[in-house]
């Protein structure tokens, strides 16, 4: 039997996951990444709901354990860092999760169990996509180097701006891009004797937060995060750097030391938030998955375990004998429920998460104290179990062939 070939468009949790998983199977496996090496860092993310079974299930669950930020809980500060509001944090799907672990260390921790025959190509991108005339023939994936690869599923886990799915899917409604209004920079900072295990969250008028965060690392990831009508991402770094400062000007707490930091941090991220829905993750033999199918923001949480537990019920759904465009629409519609949940979010809940006036912080600040409540706080608990489902994950097939371990 020929061995199948899977492209897959991006080398982060999603890209990982997918090839992890179809290598599982049996499949061949050919990754491509924008980047000129495998990028670690970024910030906090978390394991939750079906996604810690789909860790176990990769034998992976005690590296992740192991990688842990040392995040013990999460509170909610007032301008002094005086604690006004504590996030529950019980079980493992707490505000801080059981398996809470920095973005670049779970990559690559999935990379470095990959087999060794998953083919890796850094720093170039797809240039062009040629489909077969018939349901039959593979996928033709032209690199930007000029690289020409034959494949029997092409997989896009670009990110939120991919621009292959933007490309590959340009039809009227096929990408519906939804603006939540906020815009974070994230950074790595050194860290001071204030610093402590916990993530500290503070609100300040007009929309304005800021995060602290430890890390495993000796230094805190911070985070700036505010309401505003003007796009920020992809714009230059002083120019950002000076519209963040003017933006938090009298915003208190530990905002200056954050802003500071900053400039001459070397991993300075500005994204402003946008969901990204499609009412169909699959055309032909191309497959979007991750950010690049279904954003939910850090507004929604549960992005890495979206991107986990897609790798596996990808390579699920690509059962021996079902044709890739039904194996295709039995992930979509495994997937779906899951991503519709999480992409939800309440009415208000920006208004609500980033007060604008000192009314506003002040009743926020009145229902941050009834929400986590001895009486409420089981109710609060729920909004932090995303990315699970009552659904047990579907069958993974019997492995096809080495998987080269």
């Amino acid at each position: 039997m020929t061995t199948r070939h899977a492209v897959i468009s991006g080398a982060s949790i999603a890209g990982l996951s997918a090839a992890w998983w179809l290598r599982h199977v049996g499949w061949d496996v050919t990754v491509l990444e924008r980047a000129a090496a495998f990028r670690d860092g970024g910030q906090n993310v978390d394991v939750r709901g079906l996604a810690r079974e789909v860790l176990d299930r990769m034998g992976l669950t005690d590296a992740v354990r192991a990688a842990n930020t040392t995040e013990t809980a999460a509170v909610i500060v007032d301008a002094r860092g005086r604690v006004r509001a504590e996030l529950p944090s019980d079980g493992p799907d707490g505000a801080t999760a059981e398996l809470e672990v920095l973005r670049g260390d779970l990559a690559r921790i999935l990379l470095d169990g990959l087999p060794d025959d998953v083919r890796f190509v850094f720093g170039t991108t797809v240039a062009e996509v040629e489909h077969g005339t018939t349901a039959d023939d593979p996928v033709t994936v032209t690199t930007d180097a000029g690289q020409v690869l034959h494949a029997d599923l092409l997989v896009v886990a670009e990110g939120v701006r991919s621009r292959t799915r933007d490309r590959l899917f340009a039809g009227d409604g096929e990408v519906d891009r939804r603006a939540l209004g906020v815009t974070m920079a994230f950074g790595t900072i050194p860290s001071t004797p204030s610093d402590d295990d916990r993530w500290r969250w503070y609100n300040a008028v007009g929309g304005r937060q800021v995060h602290l965060r430890p890390d495993p690392y000796g230094t805190t990831r911070a985070i700036l995060a505010c309401t505003s009508d003007e796009a920020l991402a992809g714009r230059d770094r002083g120019d950002t750097l000076a519209v963040l400062r003017a933006r938090y000007a009298g915003a208190g707490w530990q905002t200056e030391r954050v802003l500071d930091a900053f400039a001459t941090s070397d991993d300075v991220y500005v994204d402003d938030l946008t969901q990204i829905r499609m009412p169909r993750w699959h055309r032909g033999r191309v497959c979007v998955i991750g950010d690049a199918a279904w954003c939910v923001t850090p507004m929604g949480g549960g992005g890495a375990a979206l991107a986990l537990t897609s790798g596996y019920v990808l390579a699920a759904s690509l059962r021996p004998g079902r044709d890739v465009d039904t194996a295709l629409d039995a992930f979509d519609a495994w997937m779906r429920p899951l991503v519709d949940r999480i992409q939800g979010i309440p009415k208000g809940i920006v208004h609500f998460a980033y007060p604008q006036s000192r009314i506003g912080l002040a009743g926020r600040a009145v229902a941050d104290r009834i929400l986590t409540s001895s009486l409420l706080r089981p109710l609060i608990a729920r909004f932090t179990r995303v990315a699970d489902s009552d659904r047990p994950l579907p069958p993974m097939p019997d492995h096809v062939g080495s998987t080269g371990r």
